[in-house]
């Protein structure tokens, strides 16, 4: 019985890839430095695969910044503003498009489905000039072929990559970008012949828009395209791989009545239905690559289940042509739990990360096979039911204060726009009060006594200190800028998930647990593993702190109940949205003591609601009740003078902007520079928004400064959609990535544009 694995992290075990990235991009290190990082990474992850069992080990999954971006490069579909000329596509030209250079901006970057990663958007046209422009699939294939690794070139399979496209500026939206199907097919003909060449045996289209609701037209493009590739795949063996979801009945048979095709891999952890689809039809002869080994969580697999689902699928598709996968690319989990030397070992023994995961699925693979390894399943078996009755994970009280919120919808009693002006009253803001999203720079001394902290090498003495020296240099910096509403800048804060998991029961976390997020961006998720409760305050005293040195006001800075679900490896033990209101009942006691100790401004950060919208708009609605109903738990009690902030980042807003209504927060500040001002679009649709907005007027993920003059030009594009009382000024997202010689320039010029703009809308009255 074979095994497969879908895809594989990034980073390294330690963030080697992350550094050496962030090393080059500081010009401390060569490009020649970096791609030797990159090589040592592939050929571990090879070699470890290899070792373990593993039949199809895939290559090309490893990228500088994104696979979506690497696509773009292997099409050489280069916006022309990068000033690209043609050849192979060099880091310049890549990084440009990921980051933006000092003369123009990035592309936009998105959420890669409802996960936490993100990619760089392909901008197309019908004059967009294709060429085979980055030959980094053969390369790697041929680099692993050295290593005596026979691997599984993956591509983004040609569809899915239109699918995920946008029109380019300047381009009808209602340009079809699957009219582009035959432009882009004749590059991929030719990287699949020279994978052929190089002496490939299989090949994997990862095409997971399959499982998103598709209409026939787009359904009809996967039978054309593959019809179309035929002829050039002939010789080989081909695996279409789809993730994250079920495939509806139409797109099962448009999957498996593809030309050309060898197998399928079928997500069959979050497709439950799709395992019925299989039993039901399957094609005679051709391969199942079923993943039951979850490439999403951190739990060990219940290798007992697994085997069980396996061998009833094996008597439908046949002992020869079933093939145990991960269900997604392993991308999404975290590394090594070899590296944990900090977990106690009962919580240890329920995870497995990617390197375990790669373990699972051999074992299930040669179980299926006649060699069940018994001792592994027995302790595996001893896993699962240690995990299921642990008294650890349960907290009746707990339990019953989320039973007891049924009944109420959770809303403040007056209304938004009545709120604002009690607000107003209090604050005495101008016109186009300006702001920030939360974190400042996190410069390197501020990392080191963090650590040195955590180590127990510095007292807690020494630390408040210094971050209280922190506190200040933020808040004169921000009074320097003249910035209306102030944040502390998050000093005490390595991640805005981490922070509160650290402070929460229920949580347990990593050392080494990193999981990439964009580019050289890590997070570290914490795991939640029982019923979660605040056993004590969390930000009040550092708000406090700095709302004490100055008379402005000071946001109070949390994260919200649904991103901290959405960014952490949440029990599966229980539904989603049970453990997302046990940890609003915590956010909500939070809440307020902040209000007791007269921090009159409160963000409660969303960021990541939109991303755990279900990929299937038929569970969109329940998803949305409960989400938007766990962030009014959070604030449902405060005074009507006590203003609530709201942040969302990096997601396409336009399909659920009634529910951010709907949360009912005083201020939203949302995304928007960095995606073409997408956002604004559904206000000049004449949807009408009461309540106060900041659209990000500057895109904080680029090292490039915006001038005055473009951020004033956003805000103008604002005015014309947004009444001028509702709006305000702040950058797309928290400065914690950015270095302070960017931060100061880019947000005096926001300042700046907010003040030009006042005293306009002044002379106009």
């Amino acid at each position: 019985m074979a095994s497969h694995i879908v895809g594989y992290p990034r980073m390294g075990p330690k963030r080697e890839l992350k550094f050496a990235l962030e090393s080059f991009w500081d010009k401390k290190s060569s490009a020649d430095d970096l791609k030797k990082v990159a090589a040592d990474l592939r050929s571990s992850i090879w070699k470890q695969m290899s070792a373990v069992g593993i039949k199809y080990i895939p290559s090309n999954t490893f990228s500088y910044y994104d696979q979506v971006l690497d696509t773009t490069s292997m099409l050489g579909a280069v916006p022309p503003r990068y000033g690209w000329n043609g050849g192979e596509i060099g880091f310049d030209t890549y990084f440009s498009m990921a980051r933006g250079n000092a003369s123009v901006p990035a592309m936009e970057m998105t959420k890669w489905f409802d996960t936490n990663y993100h990619f760089i958007v392909p901008e197309l046209g019908p004059d967009v000039k294709f060429s085979y422009a980055s030959h980094k699939a053969l390369d790697e294939f041929k680099e692993a072929k050295a290593l005596g690794v026979n691997t599984v070139p993956v591509l983004i399979g040609p569809v899915s990559y239109l699918l995920l496209s946008k029109p380019a500026k300047g381009v009808e939206k209602t340009f079809s970008l699957l009219s582009l199907l035959p432009k882009i097919l004749p590059v991929y003909k030719e990287v699949i012949s020279e994978l052929k060449a190089a002496g490939a045996s299989w090949i994997q289209f990862d095409e997971p828009t399959l499982v998103l609701d598709l209409d026939s037209q787009q359904l009809e493009s996967f039978t054309a395209a593959y019809a179309d590739l035929e002829s050039t795949l002939s010789g080989l063996n081909v695996l279409i791989e789809t993730y994250f979801a079920d495939l509806t009945p139409e797109a099962y048979k448009t999957l498996t009545g593809l030309k050309g095709v060898t197998a399928y891999g079928m997500d069959l952890v979050r497709g439950t239905q799709t395992t019925e689809l299989v039993k039901k039809d399957f094609p005679k002869g051709k391969y199942l690559f079923a993943g039951v080994v979850d490439g999403r969580n951190i739990w060990a697999n219940d290798l007992a289940s697994s085997l069980s689902t396996l061998q009833a699928l094996e008597a439908v598709v046949g002992k020869d042509n079933l093939v145990v996968s991960t269900s997604c690319s392993l991308l999404h989990t975290a590394v090594d739990l070899v590296n944990e030397t900090k977990l106690d070992d009962e919580i240890k023994s329920w995870l497995a990360f990617a390197a375990q995961k790669v373990v699972e699925v051999n074992a299930l693979a040669k179980a299926l096979s006649g060699q069940k390894d018994e001792a592994f399943f027995s302790s595996n078996a001893a896993a699962q039911a240690s995990r299921k009755s642990s008294p650890r994970v349960t907290n009746e009280a707990v339990q019953k204060a989320a039973v007891a919120l049924k009944g109420s919808d959770h809303r403040r009693a007056t209304n938004v726009s009545a709120r604002l002006d009690a607000q107003q009253k209090k604050l005495n803001l101008p016109i186009l009060p300006t702001t920030t999203i939360g974190s400042f720079p996190q410069t390197v001394e501020l990392r080191r006594v963090r650590r040195e902290y955590k180590a127990n090498k510095i007292s807690e003495d020494d630390y408040v200190k210094a971050m209280k020296e922190e506190l200040k240099k933020v808040v004169d910096l921000q009074e320097e800028l003249d910035i209306d509403v102030l944040v502390h800048g998050e000093p005490e804060r390595n991640d805005m998930v981490e922070y509160f998991g650290e402070q929460l029961s229920g949580f347990a976390f990593t050392v080494n647990g990193w999981v990439q997020s964009y580019g050289s961006r890590c997070v570290k998720p914490p795991i939640i593993y029982g019923d979660v409760s605040r056993p004590k305050p969390m930000t009040v005293f550092w708000s406090s702190a700095a709302q004490s040195m100055t008379k402005r006001p000071m946001k109070g800075m949390l994260t919200g109940p649904v991103t901290i679900l959405n960014w952490s490896f949440v029990r599966n033990d229980q539904p989603r949205f049970e453990t997302c209101y046990q940890i609003a009942l915590a956010i909500k006691d939070e809440v307020e003591d902040l209000e007791k100790a007269t921090i009159n401004v409160i963000q409660i950060d969303e960021a990541a609601l939109r991303e755990g919208l279900p990929l299937r708009k038929s569970e969109h609605a329940f998803y949305l009740k409960w989400a938007v109903h766990s962030f009014r738990i959070t604030n449902c009690g405060v005074k009507d003078t006590t203003q609530i902030h709201t942040h969302m980042c990096y997601s396409n807003f336009n399909d659920i902007i009634h529910s951010i209504i709907d949360m009912d927060a005083d201020v939203i500040t949302i995304e928007n520079s960095r995606s073409d001002e997408k956002l604004l679009s559904v206000f000049r649709e004449g949807v009408k928004y009461g309540a106060g907005i900041g659209p990000g007027v500057y895109d904080i993920h680029s090292p490039r400064i915006p001038s005055t003059e473009e951020i004033a030009d956003r805000i103008n594009k604002m005015l014309a959609v947004l009444e001028s009382n509702i709006l305000w000024v702040n950058p797309d997202c928290g400065l914690k990535t950015r270095k302070y010689d960017e931060v100061k320039p880019a947000l005096n010029n926001m300042v700046a544009a907010a003040k030009q703009l006042r005293t306009k809308l002044a002379s106009a009255k």
